[in-house]
């Protein structure tokens, strides 16, 4: 583990002449999201990974938290590390993060890599993630918490894995109150400045969900990938919003293929 100047906790491994990987995590999670991705990415890459402000080891963010904020979080990390370029994949938030930094600092994004993450709701969608927001802003993070699992597992992975789905618990509940409703109200509105981005993104990018990811549908990720010029989809079948937690392989696989395709 190693902390940037602003803080930002990170760690990077992998052979250091490698292409570098740049991990962005979701809504209260942390950099260890990706741990059962890494061993495989590091083989033939450099993966960065790392907090977000407010969440996992890192400090609150040094203002009232926006995609870029977060994005300009990346920027001056990858900056420090001296890192000109890199493939960016983001997870949820992070998938709404990396298309942020993709629109405010092209030249620092290989590829993009946009896992489970929002588009344009329907009114009564962008309602309920509305009204989830204001829920973390009275109650904290645990607001809801296990409704938000319901949505997040599978019905036979909170069965047969109670220690995982507990862990992911305790990383939600133990996230700053106040940046956890902060980010919860940039997921919320976040895509608005997302949809049908102008300049439009013209990074090589692959976009991916789960059949079954009700906040992040497969109609969404068509919709993201129809506004980025030659984009790829892939639709995992049976998951839901933390599939990538679930069956790492099924989204490990085709990550490494699409970026190994030009590397």
């Amino acid at each position: 583990m190693s902390v940037a100047v602003d803080g930002t906790v990170y760690e990077i491994v992998g052979p250091p002449d490698s292409p570098v990987i740049a991990l962005v995590h979701g809504l209260g999670l942390n950099r260890h999201t990706f741990r059962d991705h890494i061993p495989a990415l590091a083989v033939g890459f450099r993966v960065l990974s790392y907090d977000l402000f407010g969440h996992g080891e890192s400090p609150v963010p040094p203002e009232t938290p926006t995609l870029t904020t977060y994005g300009e979080q990346l920027f001056s990390l990858l900056n420090e590390l001296d890192i000109t370029s890199a493939h960016i994949v983001g997870f949820s938030l992070g998938g709404m993060i990396n298309r942020r930094l993709s629109a405010d600092h092209p030249e620092v994004v290989d590829e993009l890599v946009i896992l489970n993450s929002p588009h344009e709701r329907s009114p009564d969608a962008q309602e309920a993630v509305e009204q989830r927001a204001r829920d973390s802003a009275a109650a904290g993070p645990g607001a809801n918490i296990d409704a938000t699992l319901a949505r997040w597992f599978t019905p036979g992975f909170r069965e047969s894995e109670p220690e995982r789905v507990a862990e992911i618990h305790d990383w939600v509940v133990n996230n700053d109150p106040q940046t956890y409703a902060d980010c919860r109200f940039v997921l919320a509105n976040g895509v608005v400045e997302l949809i049908r981005p102008e300049p439009p993104i013209t990074h090589r990018t692959l976009v991916m969900t789960c059949e079954h990811d009700a906040g992040s549908t497969p109609a969404m990720t068509e919709a993201i990938a129809s506004e980025i010029p030659g984009a790829a989809t892939i639709i995992v079948p049976g998951l839901q919003h933390l599939g990538l937690i679930e069956q790492p392989d099924l989204f490990t696989e085709p990550i490494l293929n699409f970026l190994r395709s030009t590397s």
